[in-house]
């Protein structure tokens, strides 16, 4: 049976929590919004059979400390440099889903040497969901414009925290047993500790114009990722018709992927077979 620890680093004015497990190359996963490490409950054993994983709490986020500030991907891709090389390593793997995908994008672009391989799980580009924005697009994604606002979603979302969280495990999943209730339990337990609601709202308040402009600027410069990218998406997830790989082959220089069949948005709960099938030969160096 896979021994998991739990440790806690003081990494970048934060105590920042994390899972840890395995041993051989290293792979981090960085967990999305509304969840936790505790998203990777389904395949973090398997992968630790053949490497050291870590699985933070994102800035803000889980048993990981909730500051007013610092929520731009930028800072937040700094926060696990910071963790990872605390730990002893300078060259990792990086799997991210959703929000952490967004951070593993941008560390890839900030810090090459330190990204050897990049799995980006059910994301466009940031920039890319911004420069596409119709009708259609705000019905799926109307949640970013709603969590820009200040002080209001904490107001309203507060009084529900289960009711608020439920409504996305429910229409995000086409494989809604995927999140038992004991996990959808433990993810409303995270967002209704103090400070977390105004957290992972601050996440999305930066993507505009923070994140925004960052990209922009990178965009504008040539600046892609230079790692191998594997691009992952739940086939009944929110994109929708959606060319992935064609939008991510315009960040990145090598570009792979494919969709998951009869999954929505949490692959990792919904689909973990399937996804670690995808997963482990990219991060074997396949």
């Amino acid at each position: 049976m896979t021994e998991i620890s739990a440790g806690v680093a003081a990494v970048n004015g934060l105590r920042m929590h994390y899972l840890r497990a395995g041993s051989g190359s290293p792979v981090v996963l960085l967990h999305g919004w509304p969840q936790t490490s505790h998203c990777w409950r389904k395949v973090l054993p398997a992968l630790a059979a053949e490497h050291t994983v870590i699985a933070p709490d994102l800035r803000g986020y889980g048993r990981t400390d909730k500051p007013g500030h610092g929520y731009d991907k930028r800072t937040m891709a700094s926060d696990v440099a910071a963790l990872v090389e605390s730990l002893g390593f300078d060259r990792v793997a990086v799997v991210g889903h959703d929000r952490g995908a967004r951070v593993g994008h941008r560390w890839a672009l900030d810090r090459p040497e330190q990204v050897a391989r990049l799995a980006v799980l059910d994301i466009l580009p940031t920039r890319e969901v911004w420069r596409r924005w119709d009708v259609e697009v705000a019905k799926r994604y109307w949640h970013w414009t709603f969590h820009l606002q200040p002080d209001l979603p904490e107001r309203l979302v507060g009084a529900d925290v289960a009711g608020y969280l439920g409504y996305f495990f429910e229409r995000w999943t086409y494989n809604r047993h995927g999140l038992e209730p004991e996990a959808v339990a433990e993810y409303v337990r995270a967002f209704s500790a103090p400070g977390a609601l105004r957290a992972g709202f601050d996440d999305y308040r930066a993507s505009f114009p923070d994140d925004a402009d960052a990209d922009d600027a990178d965009y504008a410069a040539g600046r892609r990722v230079s790692a191998p990218v594997l691009a992952v998406w739940g086939g009944s997830a929110l994109f929708g018709v959606a060319p992935v790989l064609d939008v991510w082959r315009d960040y990145a220089d090598d570009v792979r992927g494919e969709p998951i069949a009869e999954c929505g948005h949490f692959l990792a709960e919904e689909r973990p077979d399937e996804l670690l099938a995808v997963l482990r030969p990219f991060l074997a160096g396949g």
